[in-house]
């Protein structure tokens, strides 16, 4: 169910429709991809709305922040120290996400989490973070 203040509804994910950046929003997944793989916080919050909200689904199942985090800096530190705290081998897949630029943790090889970004002018202003392994089977095979 959406958290309350949110500017839309959960992506349930698919199939990307799209494996290569078009335009705007091939540069934010690159950039976020970038800054992620770099750890460079001045980067993301560049990437960032400054009023940005950033929901995680985990289901109940495994860890996601509790409530959204708001706010480009807080979401761009927030990522930041996810990255950091990864374990094993992973990888950032830019795909297209509901229509929408997105990206594909892979971790081991398997995905782990799929990101959904909603851009408005140059800047990203929601991200939406499915992690609950059952709405991520879509994704699970090649």
């Amino acid at each position: 169910m959406p958290a309350a203040g949110l500017r839309g509804p959960p992506p349930h994910p698919r199939r990307a429709a799209s494996r290569r950046p078009h335009g705007p929003a091939g540069h934010h997944r690159q950039g976020l991809q970038g800054g992620l793989a770099a750890r460079d916080i001045d980067a993301l919050i560049g990437l960032l709305d400054p009023d940005a909200t950033l929901t995680g689904d985990g289901g109940g199942l495994v860890p996601a922040a509790p409530r959204p985090v708001e706010g480009g800096e807080q979401i761009a530190r927030y990522l930041a120290d996810l990255a950091r705290a990864a374990h094993g081998n992973v990888r950032l897949l830019e795909r297209t996400v509901n229509g929408q630029p997105g990206l594909v943790a892979e971790q081991d090889g398997v995905t782990v989490a799929v990101y959904a970004f909603e851009i408005a002018g140059d800047q990203i202003t929601s991200i939406w973070a499915i992690l609950n392994p059952g709405k991520l089977r879509p994704w699970a095979t090649g």
